[in-house]
């Protein structure tokens, strides 16, 4: 298996470089495409508000100082994204509305890239993340100091659907991996699972995997995170938002735990 797009949603701020970099590493094995997707703040998110009481010299101010901070952010993006050797990249520049753009380029790529401060919910592409992983359910890859392609992958694993579809979409980073082992923790999950099977699924596609059984833990998360560190793992592949998103939210979550750790890179789909 292969991918043949990866995609970086750019802000026009300081993380670009730092996601584009993670984009070539991740696309470089694979000869994929890099694509740079500049995605500004919506006009059209202001405009419910600007015909509400105000007045036109104010609507006016209000929007031509959202062009202009998106024409600013358009040019650093460019800048950052110009910067990168890579032969096979695309740079494309996102209009209102904005999530209908942002959406049809993530259909249309196999990963896409963010920094740590987007999926904690931090800078201008918070949003963005969201709407990738939760509403449009694409894989993404959240790129931590240390990414490396080609290590040790460590693989969560309780049967669910969502972890069911990472480790799938996974299989083209794992047939690159030096080493994968599949992580589970039944005492931690109120669903019956056999991690076997997933080596199973990983071997009938001549993929050999390792299967290491955590200790008694009440919350799954912090137990994963300390077994890839154990492991010296560099990515940790799971599946994201397995309970609704508005009770992950108040709950906290595994999902939320795995986010707000400083390591390893995530590769997490919903």
């Amino acid at each position: 298996m292969s991918w043949a797009r990866i995609m970086a949603p750019l802000s026009g701020g300081q993380g670009d470089a730092e996601a584009l970099a993670a984009a070539v590493m991740l696309a470089e094995p694979f000869g994929a495409e890099v694509a740079g997707v500049y995605t500004p703040a919506d006009v059209a998110d202001v405009m419910p508000w600007t015909g509400e009481g105000l007045l036109g010299g104010v609507q006016t101010a209000a929007l031509d100082a959202l062009r202009e901070a998106a024409a600013i952010g358009e040019r650093n993006a460019r800048f950052a994204f110009e910067r990168v050797a890579y032969p096979k990249q695309r740079f494309a520049a996102l209009q209102t509305p904005v999530w209908a753009g942002l959406s049809a380029e993530s259909r249309l790529s196999d990963v896409v890239v963010f920094t740590s401060d987007a999926a904690r919910g931090r800078g201008a592409l918070a949003g963005s993340f969201q709407q990738i992983v939760a509403d449009e359910q694409r894989p993404v890859l959240i790129a931590r100091p240390g990414l490396k392609v080609g290590g040790v992958v460590a693989v969560a694993w309780e049967g669910g659907k969502e972890a069911s579809r990472a480790a799938r979409l996974a299989l083209p980073l794992l047939e690159k991996a030096s080493q994968v082992v599949i992580l589970s923790a039944p005492k931690a999950s109120a669903r019956s699972f056999d991690p076997s099977r997933l080596q199973a699924y990983y071997a009938a596609r001549g993929l050999e995997a390792a299967v290491e059984v955590l200790p008694d833990h009440g919350d799954a998360a912090p137990a994963l995170l300390a077994a890839s560190q154990k492991l010296g793992a560099d990515i940790l592949v799971a599946g994201a938002f397995g309970h609704p998103r508005l009770q992950e939210f108040i709950f906290g979550g595994a999902t939320r735990t795995l986010l707000g750790a400083d390591a390893p890179s995530l590769f997490l789909s919903h």
